[in-house]
């Protein structure tokens, strides 16, 4: 595995030490603040470049392991930054606003996804052209508009992710917390005025200006981009139920299969069936 390349002085010129105002400086992001300028809260680099260390290898794990982590920042200097890093990385994410219960009520939220895929096939397969008319597929295509607003980011996302990467758990304190009650493990940017209580892996940083947004991005990208790179390497074999005897596949007998056919036979005829005592 692959140690980060982490600098303090990269770091410093993309600003990942500015915190917020000392009055909002929440008490439990103490051990991660170096001290005060100007009434402002200045985040500890070395805790930040500590952190990172020991994050990076798990993001790198995770994707080895062909596992999909969730992208969210809706905040406006994180949105172009999001999309480009988990598109380039074939991730899920979302920019615009949080789909309350997309966690902790999947079954019923992924019918927009689906909506939105059998809406995109009917109009790329001709469908419309022939069912509808100009007034109808005007009203289906602002349909999709507003459904890739919503969830274009997470559209082919056919199950729960392994993980979710928030830029500022404080804005998306929502889906921290759907996160946390689904158990889901949380990776998130922790400005001075955030609880890291509630993120499994808080990253300390400025989670307000875009080049600190970037930088980071920029660090769990490439540790993503190893694991992409071992999982090509080492492709992970699909598990299966089936044994193989003599190269012929065998489909296991469930319980409730056995009781079925016991159920069904005669108890006369299993009689019928038993050995005769043999004769003294």
């Amino acid at each position: 595995m692959t140690k980060p390349d982490i600098s303090l002085i990269e770091m410093l010129q993309s600003g990942v030490h500015f915190g917020h105002k000392s009055a909002k400086k929440h008490p439990k992001m103490d051990r991660f603040i170096f001290g005060a300028r100007n009434n402002i809260s200045i985040i500890d680099l070395e805790q930040t470049k500590l952190q990172l260390d020991k994050i990076l290898p798990i993001f790198e794990n995770l994707t080895a392991q062909g596992k999909k982590i969730l992208f969210l920042g809706t905040k406006r200097q994180a949105q172009k930054a999001v999309k480009e890093t988990a598109e380039k990385l074939e991730m899920p994410y979302i920019i615009e606003r949080w789909i309350g219960g997309l966690f902790t009520n999947y079954h019923s939220v992924s019918g927009l996804m689906k909506k939105l895929t059998t809406l995109k096939e009917g109009r790329d397969g001709g469908e419309w052209e022939k069912r509808y008319n100009k007034k109808e597929r005007l009203v289906m295509e602002r349909e999709i508009k507003k459904l890739e607003k919503l969830v274009g980011g997470i559209e082919n996302m056919d199950k729960l992710p392994d993980a979710i990467f928030v830029v500022d758990c404080g804005k998306e304190s929502t889906a921290v917390r759907e996160a946390n009650y689904m158990k889901i493990p949380v990776f998130a940017i922790a400005d001075t005025n955030a609880n890291p209580l509630k993120i499994t892996y808080p990253i300390p940083a400025n989670d307000d200006g875009i080049k600190s947004i970037v930088y980071i991005l920029s660090l769990i990208s490439e540790a993503i981009q190893r694991g992409a790179k071992r999982l090509a390497e080492n492709p992970i074999v699909p598990a299966t139920t089936e044994i193989s005897v003599a190269n012929k596949k065998i489909e296991p007998v469930t319980k409730t299969t056995q009781q079925t056919e016991a159920e069904s036979t005669p108890k006369a005829e299993v009689k019928a069936t038993e050995p005769a005592a043999e004769s003294k």
